[in-house]
């Protein structure tokens, strides 16, 4: 008896050790896809078993139940992350799980651009790849209420950078990214502003500094043309800014500003009304948040392009009318 027992436990210990090899073998090999690669999402909260299963059901042609116990096996299922996946042929088990475990993603860009507008904003959200569309339906007003912000203008509020993104992921999400860098911006660069600024707020300086982003067309005028608008509100000077009436117009401005555009009253005409405008007019980026809450020290009061980008700074109308003579009429 005592050496059939012994017997039993050797062939049970090989055994083992075969299914122990077979396992370790089975790790290293490449799985079996349905195509050149699998695309998996994973949302946040799916168990390891759902996401075995789902893998299989993306294409991965296994046993999920080897995959499970792969998952378990190794300790990290509950380390694995939530996000877009992507695995090419030659991909091994161990692969599979590090990916997950790493968060190694795939990711999709959204570009916002300074100088754009929200309706410029919105339809680059509608083109973007991948990206879940929960506000098409929606009026500004009500995203910024879904952002945690109701009242406040969505005109200016949204930082222009590159956001990277997972596929499926709502657009909401990546607005509230965009929103709170801006606000995280903006607080910093008010509090290192310089002094003597004619400006109340961080709002305040939100607005001009999208004027300074829409007027600015050479980057080493920037803290000029800043001091420009700066200079002019300290004196009680109309801002006098085009791109203003424009926004004003909205969506009927043909591309060509009229004499009667710039006499028709709008909240938004810096002709006809004094101070600021009442929300941003575009997206100012962080050169332009800079150059507004540190503006150029001079006292220009009139600026003119060149034609080349540049443009040719005044202190008196005497010399910005020889200044326009010049490069806009050829005198």
């Amino acid at each position: 008896m005592g050496r059939w027992l012994l017997s039993v436990l050797v062939a049970a210990a090989v055994l083992a050790g075969g299914a122990a090899g077979a396992a370790w073998w089975w790790l290293g090999q490449p799985l079996v896809l349905a195509g050149t690669s699998v695309e998996l999402s994973i949302e946040p909260g799916t168990a390891p078993q759902q996401v075995a299963q789902a893998w299989v059901g993306a294409g991965v042609q296994t046993d999920p139940r080897l995959l499970y116990a792969w998952f378990r096996w190794s300790g990290q299922a509950r380390k694995i992350r939530a996000g877009s996946y992507e695995v090419h042929a030659g991909v091994t088990p161990r692969e599979l799980l590090d990916k997950m475990v790493k968060g190694d993603q795939v990711l999709e860009q959204l570009r916002l651009i300074e100088g754009w507008n929200f309706r410029q904003v919105r339809a680059a959200i509608a083109a973007a790849p991948a990206l879940k569309q929960t506000t098409a339906g929606m009026t500004d007003d009500q995203i910024m209420t879904a952002l945690g912000a109701p009242g406040q203008a969505a005109e200016g509020r949204f930082f222009p950078d590159t956001y990277a993104y997972s596929r499926g992921v709502s657009d909401l999400t990546v607005l509230k990214r965009a929103h709170a860098l801006m606000r995280k911006r903006l607080d910093s660069a008010w509090a290192g502003r310089a002094d003597g600024l004619p400006l109340k707020s961080a709002d305040e300086a939100l607005v001009l500094a999208s004027i300074v982003e829409k007027e600015t067309g050479a980057a080493a005028d920037r803290g000029l043309v800043a001091s420009v608008f700066v200079n002019r509100l300290k004196v009680g000077m109309p801002l006098q800014t085009d791109p203003t009436v424009i926004y004003g117009l909205g969506e009927s401005f043909d591309g060509n500003l009229r004499k009667i555009h710039l006499q028709t009253d709008t909240p938004f005409n810096t002709y006809t009304r004094g101070g600021l405008p009442p929300t941003p007019i575009a997206l100012p980026g962080l050169a332009a948040l800079q150059a507004t809450l540190h503006p150029t020290p001079s006292k220009a009061l009139y600026f003119v392009s060149r034609g080349d980008g540049t443009s040719q700074f005044s202190e008196d109308l005497a010399a910005h009318n020889r200044a326009v003579n010049k490069y806009q009429r050829g005198r």
